[in-house]
Protein backbone atom coordinates (compact mmCIF):
# COMPACT_ATOMS: atom_id res chain seq x y z
CA UNK A 1 0.00 0.00 0.00
CA UNK A 2 3.29 2.03 0.63
CA UNK A 3 3.94 1.97 -2.36
CA UNK A 4 1.22 2.55 -4.21
CA UNK A 5 0.18 5.71 -2.41
CA UNK A 6 3.93 6.61 -3.25
CA UNK A 7 3.35 6.09 -6.82
CA UNK A 8 0.08 8.26 -6.56
CA UNK A 9 1.93 11.23 -5.40
CA UNK A 10 4.45 10.81 -7.80
CA UNK A 11 1.81 10.92 -10.54
CA UNK A 12 -0.46 13.70 -9.13
CA UNK A 13 2.75 15.84 -8.33
CA UNK A 14 3.93 14.97 -12.02
CA UNK A 15 0.58 16.21 -12.98
CA UNK A 16 0.86 19.07 -11.19
CA UNK A 17 4.06 20.21 -12.53
CA UNK A 18 2.75 19.86 -15.96
CA UNK A 19 -0.01 21.74 -15.25
CA UNK A 20 2.36 24.63 -13.41
CA UNK A 21 4.70 24.50 -16.52
CA UNK A 22 1.69 25.07 -19.03
CA UNK A 23 -0.02 27.77 -17.01
CA UNK A 24 3.89 29.31 -17.20
CA UNK A 25 3.87 29.08 -21.21
CA UNK A 26 -0.05 30.36 -21.64
CA UNK A 27 0.01 33.37 -23.10
CA UNK A 28 -1.16 36.09 -20.29
CA UNK A 29 -4.70 37.61 -21.02
CA UNK A 30 -4.96 40.85 -22.67
CA UNK A 31 -4.60 44.14 -20.84
CA UNK A 32 -7.22 45.85 -20.29
CA UNK A 33 -7.47 49.60 -22.73
CA UNK A 34 -7.52 50.97 -18.93
CA UNK A 35 -3.79 49.41 -18.54
CA UNK A 36 -2.51 49.49 -21.72
CA UNK A 37 -3.53 53.77 -21.14
CA UNK A 38 -1.81 53.47 -17.59
CA UNK A 39 1.38 51.58 -19.04
CA UNK A 40 1.58 54.12 -22.37
CA UNK A 41 1.15 57.49 -19.78
CA UNK A 42 4.18 55.98 -17.82
CA UNK A 43 6.02 55.45 -21.10
CA UNK A 44 5.23 58.77 -22.09
CA UNK A 45 6.54 60.43 -18.50
CA UNK A 46 9.58 58.48 -18.87
CA UNK A 47 10.50 59.88 -22.11
CA UNK A 48 11.20 56.18 -23.27
CA UNK A 49 10.66 57.13 -26.77
CA UNK A 50 14.41 58.86 -26.37
CA UNK A 51 16.13 55.40 -25.73
CA UNK A 52 17.31 55.23 -29.23
CA UNK A 53 19.11 58.93 -29.05
CA UNK A 54 20.38 58.00 -25.93
CA UNK A 55 22.14 54.84 -27.51
CA UNK A 56 23.53 56.37 -30.63
CA UNK A 57 24.41 59.85 -28.70
CA UNK A 58 26.77 57.57 -26.60
CA UNK A 59 29.16 56.09 -29.53
CA UNK A 60 29.24 59.77 -30.60
CA UNK A 61 29.95 61.68 -27.64
CA UNK A 62 32.88 59.19 -26.84
CA UNK A 63 34.00 59.46 -30.19
CA UNK A 64 34.13 63.15 -29.88
CA UNK A 65 36.25 62.72 -26.68
CA UNK A 66 38.96 60.56 -28.46
CA UNK A 67 39.17 63.25 -31.64
CA UNK A 68 39.69 66.13 -28.66
CA UNK A 69 42.27 63.51 -26.79
CA UNK A 70 44.37 62.30 -30.16
CA UNK A 71 44.69 66.44 -31.17
CA UNK A 72 45.44 67.47 -28.33
CA UNK A 73 49.15 68.24 -27.81
CA UNK A 74 49.69 67.21 -31.74
CA UNK A 75 47.87 70.19 -33.44
CA UNK A 76 48.04 74.04 -32.40
CA UNK A 77 44.92 75.13 -29.75
CA UNK A 78 43.52 76.71 -33.07
CA UNK A 79 43.63 73.76 -35.13
CA UNK A 80 42.01 71.54 -32.60
CA UNK A 81 39.38 73.89 -31.84
CA UNK A 82 38.63 74.60 -35.37
CA UNK A 83 38.65 70.71 -35.61
CA UNK A 84 36.79 70.25 -32.56
CA UNK A 85 34.15 72.44 -34.08
CA UNK A 86 33.81 70.76 -37.35
CA UNK A 87 33.53 67.45 -35.67
CA UNK A 88 31.01 68.62 -33.38
CA UNK A 89 28.70 70.20 -36.08
CA UNK A 90 29.15 66.94 -37.91
CA UNK A 91 28.24 64.87 -34.56
CA UNK A 92 24.96 67.38 -34.46
CA UNK A 93 23.80 66.93 -37.82
CA UNK A 94 24.10 62.88 -37.48
CA UNK A 95 22.07 63.63 -34.22
CA UNK A 96 18.91 65.48 -35.98
CA UNK A 97 19.23 62.90 -38.61
CA UNK A 98 19.08 59.85 -37.00
CA UNK A 99 17.39 61.47 -33.61
CA UNK A 100 13.46 61.16 -35.64
CA UNK A 101 14.51 57.87 -36.73
CA UNK A 102 15.14 56.11 -33.61
CA UNK A 103 12.58 58.27 -31.86
CA UNK A 104 9.71 56.51 -34.33
CA UNK A 105 11.14 53.45 -33.88
CA UNK A 106 10.65 53.25 -30.43
CA UNK A 107 7.03 55.15 -30.80
CA UNK A 108 6.32 52.19 -33.27
CA UNK A 109 8.08 49.30 -31.04
CA UNK A 110 7.10 50.46 -27.56
CA UNK A 111 3.26 48.82 -27.66
CA UNK A 112 4.49 45.50 -28.21
CA UNK A 113 7.57 45.39 -26.10
CA UNK A 114 7.69 47.73 -23.35
CA UNK A 115 4.41 48.35 -22.53
CA UNK A 116 3.06 44.81 -22.10
CA UNK A 117 6.04 44.60 -19.67
CA UNK A 118 4.32 47.08 -17.37
CA UNK A 119 0.55 45.45 -17.96
CA UNK A 120 1.80 41.93 -17.02
CA UNK A 121 3.68 42.70 -14.21
CA UNK A 122 1.75 45.74 -12.81
CA UNK A 123 -2.04 45.90 -11.57
CA UNK A 124 -3.77 48.71 -12.47
CA UNK A 125 -4.10 50.07 -9.43
CA UNK A 126 -0.18 49.75 -9.01
CA UNK A 127 0.40 51.59 -12.56
CA UNK A 128 -1.99 54.30 -10.96
CA UNK A 129 0.31 54.85 -7.84
CA UNK A 130 3.27 54.95 -10.52
CA UNK A 131 1.63 57.77 -12.55
CA UNK A 132 1.21 59.45 -8.91
CA UNK A 133 4.78 58.77 -7.93
CA UNK A 134 5.97 60.35 -11.75
CA UNK A 135 4.05 63.18 -11.22
CA UNK A 136 4.45 63.91 -7.45
CA UNK A 137 5.63 68.03 -6.95
CA UNK A 138 7.83 66.19 -3.99
CA UNK A 139 9.92 64.22 -6.86
CA UNK A 140 10.27 67.07 -9.30
CA UNK A 141 11.67 69.16 -6.15
CA UNK A 142 13.95 66.35 -5.28
CA UNK A 143 14.82 65.76 -9.43
CA UNK A 144 15.67 69.37 -9.46
CA UNK A 145 17.77 69.35 -6.04
CA UNK A 146 19.92 66.31 -7.52
CA UNK A 147 22.41 68.47 -9.84
CA UNK A 148 23.49 71.03 -7.23
CA UNK A 149 23.74 67.93 -4.64
CA UNK A 150 26.17 66.21 -6.61
CA UNK A 151 28.39 69.33 -7.69
CA UNK A 152 28.55 70.57 -3.93
CA UNK A 153 29.46 66.47 -3.53
CA UNK A 154 31.43 66.77 -6.42
CA UNK A 155 33.64 69.93 -5.15
CA UNK A 156 34.29 68.67 -1.71
CA UNK A 157 35.33 65.01 -3.27
CA UNK A 158 37.37 67.19 -5.06
CA UNK A 159 38.60 69.25 -2.42
CA UNK A 160 39.34 66.52 -0.36
CA UNK A 161 41.52 64.03 -2.92
CA UNK A 162 42.77 66.88 -4.79
CA UNK A 163 46.23 66.72 -3.36
CA UNK A 164 46.44 62.95 -3.67
CA UNK A 165 44.61 62.28 -6.89
CA UNK A 166 45.55 65.30 -8.98
CA UNK A 167 49.22 64.40 -8.94
CA UNK A 168 48.28 60.87 -9.70
CA UNK A 169 46.21 62.11 -12.09
CA UNK A 170 48.67 64.00 -14.09
CA UNK A 171 51.60 61.41 -13.85
CA UNK A 172 48.53 59.07 -15.99
CA UNK A 173 48.42 61.50 -18.43
CA UNK A 174 51.89 62.61 -19.23
CA UNK A 175 52.82 58.47 -19.27
CA UNK A 176 49.53 58.34 -21.89
CA UNK A 177 50.79 60.97 -23.87
CA UNK A 178 54.05 59.51 -24.10
CA UNK A 179 53.26 56.46 -25.29
CA UNK A 180 51.16 57.41 -28.03
CA UNK A 181 53.50 60.10 -29.06
CA UNK A 182 55.66 56.95 -29.00
CA UNK A 183 53.25 54.83 -30.79
CA UNK A 184 52.68 57.05 -33.54
CA UNK A 185 56.04 58.23 -34.05
CA UNK A 186 57.60 56.58 -36.81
Amino acid sequence: MLKTSTALAALVLCGAAHLASAADTAAPAPATPAKQELAQQILKRLNMDAIGETMVGTPVTDALQQARGLLQGRVSTEKRDATMLELSGQARKFMAEVGPITRASADKLMPSTAQPMLTERFSEDELRQILAILDSPVRKKFEDLLPDMKKKLGESVAADTGPVVNPKLKSLQEDIGMRLRTAITP
